[in-house]
């Protein structure tokens, strides 16, 4: 399967993405007969109000970490799409750590992240053997193995973790020794913002500062080449998918742990956190400094498209729809690139 490349890309690409996306949107709000810049203001209002900017903060919180669990693994050409899957995975075993594991208080917050990072992890990691002993290409296992990800966690907290008398398939209410502290002023926005800022912070510093950074882009910019220099490749992909996966169950634990303080059967999976970080991850290149910039922009079109809704009528699924334009407007970009450098290789023999 031919690589994509996600290494540093010019800002003319991205930014005629976002422009693109915008451009498609405005279509969409006249075809409906809104006026554009109302439908954009009121988009933006959505996400960045006093009254959602708590719960915008919150929802960048999980995208950012989504986006950094596409990035990581992306700078060696490897795409993780299992994020839904590795999400839950933490999110129930953060759960089930604090409902059923006897631990100090003290204690339980922590073990609780830690357990969550474990699973996410470990759920990552079976593509690697997947991809280096049967070939099946990193892309296709993580998503297939996601997907009877998500369903074990829906059967846990239907049936076995569920808590009795409720309508909803959910947990019981986690203790209070198990919920992040919010900020002060917030509901929703809590230490996990800030955890998750530090995650970054050591993402960009390995990436751009080590030699384990340096062999990621390597493999990225050409296997073979890795390979024959002495990097171990089936090494690397297991460090970065188990890093990958952790990060993603590290997101999962901290929507868990916020309010409403217990896992819902689908409340980590219905608002496109993990689709929202592969955009995110895609137009910043896979350079994770450029993230925090990024998951914002996608923040604003996730929050904000319900704000649209609830002011002037417009369907919230307008937002998805320019993530989606972003995302198409970089894979043509990719596709093209592709396709211009295999004609340079036909051409090769024929100045010789």
């Amino acid at each position: 399967m031919a690589r994509l490349r996600l290494t540093a890309p010019g800002a003319v690409v991205p930014v005629g993405a976002v422009l693109v996306a915008l451009l498609v949107g405005a279509g969409v709000m006249l075809a409906a007969g809104v006026d554009p810049v109302r439908g954009y203001d009121a988009m933006v209002r959505g996400a960045i109000g006093v009254s959602s900017i708590d719960f915008s903060v919150a929802s960048f919180t999980a995208i950012l970490a989504m986006a950094m669990a596409f990035a990581v693994p992306a700078r060696m050409g490897e795409y993780n799409l299992g994020g839904d899957g590795q999400l839950c995975v933490g999110g129930i075993a953060a759960a089930v750590v604090a409902l059923h594991l006897p631990l100090p208080a003290p204690l339980l917050l922590p073990v609780c992240l830690l357990a969550a990072a474990l699973a996410g992890a470990a759920l990552a990691a079976l593509s690697v053997p997947l991809a280096t002993r049967a070939h099946v290409p990193v892309i296709i296992s993580t998503l297939l193995l996601s997907t009877p990800a998500v369903a074990l966690t829906s059967y846990l907290v239907r049936f076995p973790l569920a808590q009795q008398g409720s309508g909803v398939p959910q947990t019981p209410r986690l203790p209070d020794a198990a919920h992040l502290p919010s900020l002060p002023g917030t509901q929703y926005t809590n230490l996990g913002l800030l955890l998750v800022v530090l995650v970054l912070l050591v993402v960009v510093v390995l990436d751009g500062r080590t030699s384990l950074g340096y062999e990621l882009r390597a493999v990225g910019a050409n296997r073979s080449f890795a390979r024959y220099g002495g990097i171990s490749v089936p090494g690397l992909t297991l460090g970065a998918l188990t890093t990958a996966g952790g990060i993603a169950g590290l997101a999962g634990a901290v929507v868990v742990t916020t309010q409403p303080f217990r896992f819902i059967d689908g409340a980590l999976t219905a608002p496109g956190y993990t689709f929202a970080g592969v955009a995110a991850a895609l137009l910043a290149g896979g350079r994770p400094a450029l993230l925090p910039l990024t998951a914002a922009l996608f923040t604003v079109l996730q929050v904000g498209s319900t704000g649209m809704e609830r002011d002037i009528d417009l369907p919230r699924q307008l937002g998805q729809v320019l993530q989606a334009v972003v995302i198409l407007v970089l894979a043509l970009r990719t596709v093209a690139v592709a396709a211009a450098a295999r004609r340079a290789r036909r051409r090769v023999p024929e100045r010789s």
